[in-house]
């Protein structure tokens, strides 16, 4: 290593001791919106879908739906199902939450957002944290690579026990219908690296009116199941 490199690697450690406190004013901010906002349900699914895309207007349906059964919607903030979750959450006058993330393509918040549950995030972990902690349930809609990766994480938080063994319902049965089959035919008959029950998990379903039922049924029995934040950090 040259002095110059040595030079470059101590100060980029001193940097990053800072980013300490850039985290915890990010957590702060979201945890005192957040705690403000009632009981809601996450909305996953691409940036780039279309308003005249058959998702976004079954998630604008979906939004409003649950808007009826006094939920509010969480969302990416950005385009796409995003916004039709926010659409549909306003529509229905429920609380419209999106957590922003700063990229460098793609993402912009949406005009349907109510403007005090407006957040912004510079990092992605502290922004899931915000996803998962406060949603009762997840809705997953088709998407790309970063929905898939929200999809996995709160699976496997769930399988886990980490947090909540709420429901996570996958929207749009054509586009995740293959998915499930593979980790039918692979990951558990194969090589049995999941278990039978946990396909238990993952409901499939096209009609938001199934989506409303899996989670009035999951909360009917409030013995078992409270509607409350997911975890205490």
């Amino acid at each position: 290593m040259s002095e110059k490199q040595f030079k470059q690697w101590n100060k980029i450690k001193g940097e990053n001791s800072w980013t300490m406190f850039k985290v915890l004013a990010e957590f702060v901010d979201g945890f005192e919106t957040m705690n403000r906002v009632g009981p809601c349900i996450s909305i996953f699914g691409s940036a780039r879908t279309k308003p005249d895309n058959k998702y976004y207007k079954l998630t604008v349906e979906m939004g409003q739906r649950l808007s009826k059964e006094g939920f509010g919607v969480i969302s990416g903030g950005g385009p796409g199902i995003m916004e039709a979750a926010n659409k549909g959450a306003f529509l229905g006058g429920a609380p419209s939450v999106g957590l922003n993330i700063d990229l460098p393509f793609e993402q912009s918040y949406n005009e349907f957002i109510d403007p005090d549950k407006n957040l912004n995030y510079r990092y992605f972990f502290i922004r899931k944290v915000m996803f998962v902690k406060y949603a009762q349930a997840f809705v997953v809609m088709p998407g790309g690579f970063g929905t898939l990766d929200e999809l996995f994480e709160v699976l496997t938080l769930i399988q886990t026990k980490k947090i909540s063994p709420v429901p996570v319902i996958l929207m749009g049965t054509e586009f995740w219908s293959g998915m499930r089959e593979w980790i039918v035919s692979t990951m558990l008959e194969k090589e049995g690296n999941i278990s039978a029950k946990d396909l238990d998990l993952i409901p499939m379903t096209d009609d938001p009116e199934e989506v409303v039922k899996i989670i009035n049924e999951f909360y009917a029995d409030d013995t078992k199941h409270s509607l409350k934040p997911n975890y205490e950090l």
